[in-house]
């Protein structure tokens, strides 16, 4: 340690990372009893869960915490002994319980510098709170609806901080029993005098401070937010004198050097200290505070990189416009001080230059700065922004000059908010090719961990995120238990994930370590280099959000218990075409009193290959066919192609993978064209196939792998080329076809099938007919299938009938007739009256 001249220490950490595994059925630990130890003594811990009773081995590779004994009480507990160093920091450790059927999932111990103090009940009201002393680690449990209450003796003038643990000892995947703690502190009328439920420091745990104004009893009060609770949401309470900063500016320096940081306090005071920065690179570093008044009970986190930092120059970087110049790669470190304060660097660049920009302030560093990025050409116009990226809260960007010229780059936050601990660390460099490497997910939202098998093997994939970088990587794997190989692959150009092997001989023991996978590009892109990273995921919460994870540099293995039996997938001897299919062949030697069920699945499917992942070996049998296909667009090459079976066992299910097979994916041998047909109910017709033959076809012989000859799959030119056949499939009902296979060669350009269409066939359009490609290698077959075809069947047009002309008679003429009397008018009728 480095003390400043204000008698104030940085201790530091950088904590180590232990992954979390995803293969078969895993222990699980649900609980640690109890959550946490005092650094300096030997404690016993029990951890309770499922699938335990065989626990020999917990994973932590962190300087000052020593592992002396696991011991096994039952299926559901185990009991660990743990030996702290008397100067290792306060903070919180992942440990890994390792069992014999594979390893825990990762949970974080609790390590203080205070005595542990227990909740005693009852204490849910100011009548019946829990005296306790100052400097204090309170462990304790909310159930529903409950309130712990502690009571305090504080002096004038004295600080009295409080931070909680809560969330960030959980470990829930389904939103459940989870403690989100709200933490007071109040004064003796039971006014609230300091609050906290989330902070930004500490997320969803508490953090808050209060100076007494005169001597008293202070109680601190403790719940769930929304008065939830459960047995399972217990907590670790800090309350003290000790120094809780809550920003250390900057947030990083160089590897090897000493940083002095500003520490600002939650009251808003600020004071210096110093430490000496570690020889390596770290993405996250972790600093605890020391003082006269005790030490912090977790720490702040920085970054430490090559990249030389600047400060920023208040006020001229408030106007992008009239920004300081800095030079660039640099990490330009500053703080929002005010709301509605904006921050600016101008940077030269030369036309054609890329670059990288990455801002650290919510993530890292916990500043409750939402950051906004901009970046300004030099005619002050905007070329591009950033706010959250990919699931960050924090901005990232990459952005190509077209012009010579000053560049500027500007930060503010999103809701123009700001204070002294709104605190930032831009890291501006080049946009070199890069990409990151981690463990695909076996099982969802669980980080993936390897349980390789004595005497067996397992797999698992890795996925790569490029930047900049297109072309093969080439992983290496180091840190693998004794008696453990790692067969890799390169990740070829273009892909993101390929398998990766491992295999423990019939010698290993049963062990665990930590492993790191290094990578680099191709042999013409050696300089090229990504790191390896898990993010476990800890604490779900609604819509499977993410409330509480953590972050490790490394991946777990365990060697675990022996198969009952070895597996095998058969080595095909032919190729798949595109639009093809073949059939797969798996099979078991089982050991003696092993008759169970073996369920099978592919690790990973190469691109356009699908697989039927639903087969199994039945009881008592010893192989299975699986179904594969390629689509028109799978990916030509050969791709390694792995087994994962499934099998029971006394303590739930296990895995082992197959060796690996390589699949070849070759183009399609043949091209089809199909011209619309119809014909009539009741007819026959002709259905007319344009082929193509693609390229040569296979030679008719498989020739060995040892002899030199030729290759399995060489393509023949001549007379030794394989017969190939093409059936018409798809035909529909009421349809016949009498010759539906017909031979196909290399020179064949057209295939005619005569089909035969019954009366009662269904009419209307059929899309129905399809080529199914037969070419015999050896005793293999390539298939390959293509369609569809369409045929028409239409009924008979009816038959019209032809009418006779009937013979013309005479008619005869109609009399005309009588013309009606016209009606007489009433004038005409009156006069006619009087005349008669």
């Amino acid at each position: 340690m480095i003390h400043s001249r204000l008698k104030t220490t940085l201790a530091f950490l950088a904590l180590v990372y232990l992954p979390i595994t995803a293969i078969a059925s895993l222990p699980v630990v649900e609980r640690l009893e109890p959550r946490g130890v005092v650094r300096g003594e030997e404690t016993t811990i029990s951890l309770v869960g499922n699938r335990l009773k065989d626990a020999h081995q917990v994973l932590s590779d962190v300087d000052g915490l020593t592992i002396l004994d696991v011991k096994p009480i039952d299926n559901k507990k185990v009991e660990i002994t743990i030996k702290t160093d008397p100067t290792i920091a306060p903070g919180l450790y992942p440990i890994r319980l390792v069992t014999k059927s594979g390893i825990a999932n990762l949970r974080l111990l609790g390590v203080g510098a205070m005595p542990i103090v227990k909740e005693v009940e009852p204490n849910n009201g100011i009548e019946t709170q829990q005296p306790i002393e100052l400097n204090t680690t309170i462990e304790g449990v909310i159930e529903r609806e409950d309130v712990d209450h502690y009571a305090v003796k504080l002096a004038a003038g004295q600080s009295l901080q409080v931070e909680i643990e809560g969330i960030r000892l959980a470990y829930s995947l389904n939103n459940q029993n989870i403690l989100d703690p709200y933490i007071a502190i109040l004064d003796q009328g039971r006014f609230e005098l300091a609050t906290s439920d989330d902070s930004a420091f500490l997320g969803q745990d508490g953090v808050c401070s209060y100076t007494a104004e005169s001597d008293g009893v202070y109680t601190v009060l403790v719940r769930d937010s929304s008065f939830g609770g459960h047995p399972s949401c217990s907590y670790r309470l800090h309350v003290g004198t000790f120094p809780r900063p809550v920003a250390a500016i900057p947030g990083g320096g160089v590897p090897g050097s000493t940083l002095n940081a500003k520490l600002i306090h939650l009251s808003g005071e600020t004071e210096e200290g110093s430490v000496v920065l570690p020889s390596e690179s770290r993405s996250r570093y972790a600093v605890v505070t020391e003082n006269e008044d005790g030490i912090s009970p977790s720490p702040n986190w920085i970054r430490v990189n090559t990249l030389p930092v600047v400060m920023e120059d208040e006020p001229q970087n408030n106007n992008h416009r009239k920004a300081p110049s800095v030079t660039v790669p640099a990490a330009l470190c500053g703080v929002i001080g005010q709301p509605g304060d904006f921050d600016a660097f101008q940077f030269e660049c030369k036309k054609g230059e890329r670059y990288r920009v990455n801002v650290f302030a919510r993530n890292c560093l916990r500043s409750p700065l939402d950051a906004v990025l901009n970046v300004f050409g030099p005619d002050y116009k905007t070329i591009v922004s950033s706010d959250d990226v990919n699931g960050s809260v924090d901005p990232s960007l990459e952005f190509a000059t077209k012009v010579d010229g000053a560049h500027t780059i500007r930060i503010y936050d999103h809701l123009r908010g700001g204070s002294p601990l709104h605190q930032y660390r831009i890291e501006v460099e080049k946009a070199n090719p890069t990409f990151a490497l981690t463990l695909k997910e076996g099982r969802r939202d669980q980080a993936e961990v390897i349980s390789v098998p004595i005497g067996g093997q397992t797999a698992t994939v890795i996925t790569a995120s490029r930047q900049g970088y297109n072309d093969a990587i080439e992983p290496h794997v180091l840190g693998l238990p004794e008696g453990v190989t790692a067969t890799t692959y390169p990740i070829p150009k273009g892909r993101s994930e390929i398998p990766i092997l491992f295999t423990a001989s019939s010698e290993a023991k049963h062990d665990a370590s930590l492993f790191n996978i290094e990578a680099t590009g191709d042999s013409k892109h050696a300089d090229v280099q990504g790191n390896f990273a898990q993010t476990h995921k800890l604490v779900l919460g609604q819509n499977r959000r993410g409330m509480w994870s953590y972050d490790s540099d490394r991946a777990a293995i365990a060697v675990t218990d022996a198969a009952p039996f070895s597996i095998e997938l058969v080595q095909p001897k032919t190729p798949i075409v595109r639009s093809g299919s073949k059939d797969l062949i798996v099979r078991i030697v089982r050991d003696k009193g092993f008759n169970g069920a073996v369920s099978l699945r592919t690790l990973y499917n190469p691109p356009g290959i699908g697989i039927n992942n639903s087969r199994k070996i039945e009881k008592g049998k010893s192989e299975v066919n699986i179904p594969i296909t390629a689509n028109g667009n799978a990916a030509i090459g050969v791709w390694p192609l792995i087994m994962i079976a499934t099998y029971p066992t006394s303590n739930g299910n296990a895995e082992i993978a197959s060796p690996p097979i390589e699949l070849e994916v070759q183009d399609s041998l043949f091209k089809y064209s199909f011209p619309r047909t119809t014909a009539e109910l009741g007819t026959e017709a002709t259905v007319a196939v344009e082929v193509e033959v693609l390229r040569d076809l296979p030679s008719t012989t498989v020739v060995d792998e040892n002899e030199v000859a030729a290759d399995a799959n060489a393509e023949g030119t001549g007379s030794d080329a394989a017969d190939a056949e093409v059936e018409l499939v798809g035909i529909p009902n009421g349809v016949t076809c009498a010759e539906p296979i017909q031979k196909v060669s290399k020179d064949t350009t057209m295939l005619t099938f005569r089909i035969v269409v019954a009366a009662d066939a269904k009419p209307g359009k059929h899309k129905t007919l399809v080529c199914q490609s037969r070419v015999k290698v050896g005793d293999e077959i390539i298939h390959q299938t293509n369609g569809t075809g369409e045929l028409r069947l239409d009924k008979p047009l009816p038959v019209k009938k032809v009418e006779q002309p009937k013979p013309k008679t005479e008619e005869k003429k109609a009399e005309p007739k009588k013309a009606e009397p016209k009606p007489l008018s009433r004038l005409e009728q009156l006069r006619q009256m009087k005349q008669n």
